[in-house]
């Protein structure tokens, strides 16, 4: 059977682990993408075509292919979605200048509400660090990071690239360099403040090497931590609390946005903090707001 090349795998692997980080993938959709991206990146191959010599007539080419074998439309929307994805991110992290899958039509999807923590089960996971016995060895950095993921809504990519010169702590902000450079202050809850400022004088003065930078969390080596270190401990801490829901670093961001929302805040306010450059991405939390109310009517209303 015809394989990958190791370059080609190497970024598709990347690629994966971004998506399972960054938008919450199930195993099953990873599987899916894995597969499609494998067939679409051996087409590449075969006609000796390196990722960063990829053109859109290319694509285009291979998705021929893809209607000629009679692939069903749901699966062609699939296959789209993720050409269009994997070059996204390919552009993100600068591997490419360009996306030549932007022009891609993309079949419309279904909407999708994406998973939200309840208010208990947010601080079930924020104590979860305090319930292992003896004391986990990097509690102080795993519950400041839990602590900050939830106080400011931030993108797993930018909490694990935070560096200490961006905290302003005493002022009750924190400044944050989003997607595109875009940069904004972010404002941090006292009890977030509180357990950051703890790992700082604790366990970080422990963990920092010569090549540490600036980075404000740190890994057992004194690097900043890989997006898939924070989401293997979000997902142990989860476990630990009890959530059977299927949650990653980003449904930090969905509960941050939603338990605002419900608790009366502006929606142009919401979208300042997020880092949205449009509001209409920002109101997705709006329909996740509504379903909040009509359950509570659901639940409550003698009627209901």
């Amino acid at each position: 059977m015809e394989s990958l090349d190791n370059h080609f795998k190497r970024v598709l692997e990347s690629f994966l682990n971004y998506m399972l980080v960054e938008r919450n993938f199930s195993g099953n959709t990873r599987d899916s993408y894995n597969n499609d991206l494998s067939r679409y990146l051996l087409f590449m191959h075969r006609h000796s075509r390196p990722i960063e010599a990829i053109t859109t007539a290319h694509i285009n080419e291979f998705i021929t292919e893809l209607y000629s074998i009679g692939l069903e439309a749901s699966s062609m929307a699939r296959n789209i979605s993720a050409i269009r994805s994997f070059h996204k991110f390919l552009v993100i992290e600068r591997t490419l200048d360009n996306n030549p899958a932007e022009s891609l039509r993309q079949p419309k999807q279904a909407k999708y509400l994406p998973n939200v923590l309840t208010i208990d089960e947010t601080m079930r996971l924020l104590d979860a660090p305090m319930t292992l016995v003896p004391p986990g060895k990097y509690l102080l950095r795993d519950k400041a990071m839990l602590e900050l993921l939830y106080a400011t809504g931030v993108r797993v990519s930018e909490l694990i690239t935070i560096q200490q010169q961006s905290l302003y702590l005493d002022a009750g902000f924190i400044r944050i360099f989003g997607k595109g450079s875009k940069e904004r202050l972010v404002p941090v809850g006292s009890s977030a403040i509180e357990w950051v400022k703890r790992y700082q004088s604790g366990l970080r003065v422990t963990l920092v090497k010569h090549n540490s930078d600036d980075y404000l969390f740190l890994n057992a080596r004194g690097i900043k931590l890989s997006r898939m270190a924070l989401f293997t401990m979000i997902q142990k801490y989860a476990a630990m609390a009890g959530i059977e829901k299927h949650i990653s670093p980003h449904t930090f961001r969905h509960t941050f946005a939603t338990h605002l929302l419900e608790g009366g805040a502006d929606l142009r306010a919401v979208q300042e903090m997020l880092g949205h450059s449009s509001i209409v991405t920002t109101q997705i939390y709006t329909h996740i707001d509504r379903s909040f109310i009509k359950e509570v009517h659901k639940t409550f209303h003698p009627r209901g």
